[in-house]
């Protein structure tokens, strides 16, 4: 789609939230937008009169579409991802299926989001270390920081792809020409860089990934992916087996010994698919805008807002990388209480988050131009 000739007042129209929030925590939950709304409730009409025998949508179908697309914006085979509930779920599968061993590391994010940090700490246990990289002000301050730390015993550096206070993008490619000079497995935390940043799996070397869709991806709470690249998922021993863990699992018995050959031998039980129905409404909504634009979209709001913001005396974190776009905007006031400037933002019907001492606001598409004004003059006062 030209990106000149994108109707954005239409996306706008399509968010109910609008017409009493401006909702700037889309890196935290997304509201629903009517293309999921609809979506859902013409297949729970169908579901209602025909249970599971409704032709509205079809499990195999959809699962297919979400795959393709996701695939598509990830450089990755659909075969390499699984639908999973959220990022901690599979961060927990990847970190207890590794084979680790007693004196082996692995390297953690400073102030990283507790889904990337929690599920590792069964390994301490197991006389597995877990080392911290510094965060940094800048992607080359933090690459040095990450050179600082590896030692020959690192296994794991398991990262976000954007960290979730600062919107700082991590320098992936050169992260990941790291590991695989080293031979460390990359993992991560893609919560806050699906669908905001450019993120091609295969040059970068990701070897597992978890994050969920209600993020820049504006899909159901509760609904997240996992990835595994092709040539790791016999390396990862599947923790959970169930009855959806393998092949022809629509065949009750005998029983089956044989995994799926797909990182969907992770998906062991029934889903809710009326998740996956939404979150395939959400992602073919963005294809047809497509991707890219979605981004310059992202980047073109945020970049309004910290103008205004700047304007009025606020300093604006990603002033330190200014090469690099990022749809989050992490803004603080000398003299300015931020807890309270964003609970008055809130009375003032502005939803935001606190963040490090810092106001986080990450605008969407469906937003505009003339809701950052409101949200740069509340502020500003």
């Amino acid at each position: 789609m030209d990106y000149e000739k994108i109707d954005w007042a239409r996306y706008q129209k399509a968010y109910p939230v609008n017409e009493g929030l401006i909702w700037l925590n889309n890196c935290g939950t997304t509201p629903a937008g009517r293309f999921a709304t609809e979506a859902v409730a013409s297949y729970l009409d169908g579901y209602s009169r025909n249970g599971v025998f409704t032709e509205v949508q079809k499990f195999p179908v959809v699962k297919q579409n979400i795959s393709e697309i996701l695939g598509g914006l990830l450089n990755c085979e659909p075969s390499t991802l699984a639908l999973i509930h959220n990022t901690s779920e599979g961060i927990n599968f990847i970190s207890h299926g590794l084979g680790l061993h007693p004196g082996e590391k692995i390297l953690l994010l400073e102030n990283e989001y507790p889904s990337n940090v929690y599920p590792y700490e069964h390994w301490k246990e197991k006389g597995v270390e877990l080392g911290v990289v510094n965060l940094a002000d800048t992607p080359e301050e933090f690459l040095a920081n990450l050179k600082k730390v590896i030692t020959p015993n690192v296994r794991v550096i398991a990262l976000s792809a954007v960290h979730w206070c600062t919107g700082m993008p991590l320098p992936l490619t050169e992260i990941g020409d790291i590991c695989r000079e080293r031979n460390i497995e990359l993992i991560l935390d893609g919560a806050q860089g699906v669908g905001l940043i450019d993120m091609d799996l295969k040059k970068i070397g990701v070897s597992y990934m978890a994050f969920p869709a209600w993020k820049w991806l504006l899909g159901p709470l509760g609904l997240g992916v996992m990835y595994v690249a092709k040539e790791k998922l016999e390396a990862l021993k599947v923790i959970f087996k169930g009855q959806s863990s393998v092949v022809r699992d629509e065949e009750y018995l005998p029983y089956k010994s044989e995994l799926k050959h797909g990182t969907d031998r992770f998906e062991y039980s029934t889903p809710s698919f009326t998740d996956w129905v939404y979150f395939q409404a959400t992602l073919m909504m963005l294809k047809e805008i497509g991707f890219q634009n979605v981004m310059r979209r992202i980047y073109e709001l945020a970049d309004f807002l910290s103008a205004g913001l700047r304007d009025a005396g606020f300093h604006i974190h990603s002033d330190k990388f200014p090469g690099i776009k990022t749809g989050i905007v992490a803004a603080s006031k000398p003299g300015t209480d931020s807890a309270g400037l964003v609970a008055k933002l809130k009375k003032n019907h502005i939803i935001s988050a606190l963040r490090l001492g810092r106001i986080r606001l990450a605008p969407h598409i469906y937003l505009s131009e003339e809701q950052m004004k409101k949200v740069i003059a509340v502020m500003r006062d």
